[in-house]
């Protein structure tokens, strides 16, 4: 593998893991809320 790929990959999995540490907190605030609303 060219090591031009291997830049491009481990730019495309920093930005994967980056959106992950934000999105994955944020589904769980969610999911939390909605069950709090659907238990009342």
């Amino acid at each position: 593998m060219a090591s031009n790929d291997m830049k491009s990959a481990k730019s495309t999995y920093d930005s994967f893991i980056a959106t992950l540490k934000w999105s994955v907190p944020l589904l769980a605030v969610i999911t939390l809320f909605v069950v709090v609303l659907i238990a009342d």
